[in-house]
C-alpha cells in the first residue's frame, strides 16, 4: 500500500495544468501552423497500449474517415516520443484511426513531454471531453481519475466544465450490476433509466422490464417505488428491524459513499434516534486493503 500517499495527492502535473496542454494544440490550430507542429510519417505514430476506451463507433470512423480524406487532419495530434523516430498517441487515438483508413502517409503531430501516468490522464481527459462516450464509459473515465490520481469530484467539476452533481449521478451506476451497465453501453437503457434503477433490490429484473416495455424515465421511478413499497408490506418478523424506509437524501449520501468508495455502502439508523450503522460490502481482499488505506489515511 505505499503507493496510496501518493495517489491520495494526486500524480503528475495535475489535472488543470494537463487540460491546458490540451487547449494549447487547438489554439494552434485556430492560429494557424506553428513551429510546434510538425509532419510525422504514420507509421512512425503507434496507439497508447493503456488507452481506456475501447470501442470506437465504426459509424462515427467512417464519418471522419471521409472528412479527413476530403480535408486532411485539421487538428495536429499530441504525441510523445518513446524511441528514435517512434511516437505513441497521447490524444488523437480516432484522428490516427481515420487517417490510416483514408491512407495517408503523414499526420500533423505536437509533441509533448508526459510520464506514463500523465499520458493515462490525458488520454481519460480527452475521452470525457471530446468524445461521444456512453455513460458508463464517461463514468469509469470519472473513477479512473479519482482512483489512480486522487482527483476529488471537486476537482474534476471545476477542471473539465461538468457540474459536481452530473458527476457524482454518473458514479452512482457504477453501482449497478454489470449485466445492467452492458444494457446501458448498448443504449438499451438511458442514463435516467439506470440512475432510476440504483436503489432498486433486483435492478437487472426491473431493466428487463423496461426495455421489454418500452417504459420511460418516470415510469421506471414509479415501478421502483412500487417494489420498495411492496417490500415495506411484507409480513414483520419477529425483531424489529433496525431501520425505516429511506428518505432521498439517505439514499443519495449511500450513492455519493458508495461511489467515493467504488464499494456498497449501507446506512441504517435507528427509528427514532440520531444513531446508526454504516455498513461497507467488499469483494475482494484487495477492496479490503483499499478500504484500510482510505480509513488509515495512509
Amino acid at each position: 500500500m505505499a503507493g496510496g500517499a501518493d495517489r491520495k495527492r494526486g500524480l503528475g502535473r495535475g489535472l488543470s495544468a494537463l487540460m491546458s496542454d490540451v487547449a494549447e494544440t487547438e489554439s494552434v490550430v485556430r492560429a494557424g501552423p506553428s513551429a510546434a507542429e510538425r509532419l510525422i510519417p504514420i507509421e512512425q505514430i503507434s496507439p497508447n497500449p493503456d488507452q481506456p476506451r475501447k470501442r470506437f463507433a465504426e459509424g462515427d470512423l467512417d464519418d471522419l474517415t471521409a472528412s479527413i480524406r476530403e480535408k486532411g487532419v485539421i487538428q495536429p495530434l499530441i504525441v510523445r516520443a518513446i524511441g528514435e523516430d517512434r511516437f505513441e498517441i497521447v490524444a488523437g487515438e480516432r484522428r490516427w484511426r481515420a487517417a490510416q483508413a483514408a491512407k495517408l502517409h503523414e499526420l500533423p503531430v505536437v509533441v509533448r513531454s508526459f510520464t506514463d501516468v500523465e499520458v493515462l490522464e490525458v488520454a481519460i481527459i480527452e475521452n470525457i471531453q471530446r468524445a461521444d462516450l456512453n455513460p458508463v464509459e464517461e463514468a469509469a473515465g470519472y473513477r479512473q481519475l479519482m482512483d489512480r490520481f486522487g482527483h476529488t469530484q471537486e476537482k474534476m467539476a471545476e477542471a473539465l466544465g461538468k457540474s459536481r452533481s452530473h458527476i457524482a449521478n454518473l458514479l452512482r451506476l457504477l453501482n449497478l450490476p454489470e449485466s445492467v451497465l452492458e444494457m446501458v453501453r448498448k443504449g438499451d437503457l438511458s442514463s435516467g433509466h439506470a440512475r432510476a434503477l440504483i436503489p432498486a433490490d433486483d435492478p437487472l429484473k426491473l431493466a428487463q422490464m423496461i426495455v421489454k416495455g418500452g417504459l420511460s424515465v418516470r415510469a421506471t421511478e414509479a415501478l421502483v417505488k412500487k417494489q420498495a413499497a411492496s417490500d415495506d408490506e411484507a409480513p414483520v418478523q419477529t425483531s424489529r428491524p433496525m431501520t425505516e424506509a429511506k428518505d432521498a437524501d439517505t439514499k443519495a449520501l449511500e450513492g455519493d459513499l458508495s461511489a467515493a468508495l467504488g464499494m456498497k455502502v449501507v446506512l441504517s439508523h435507528k427509528p427514532g434516534g440520531e444513531s446508526g450503522q454504516m455498513t461497507v460490502h467488499y469483494k475482494s481482499l484487495d477492496d479490503l486493503d483499499e478500504l484500510c488505506r482510505v480509513l488509515s489515511g495512509r
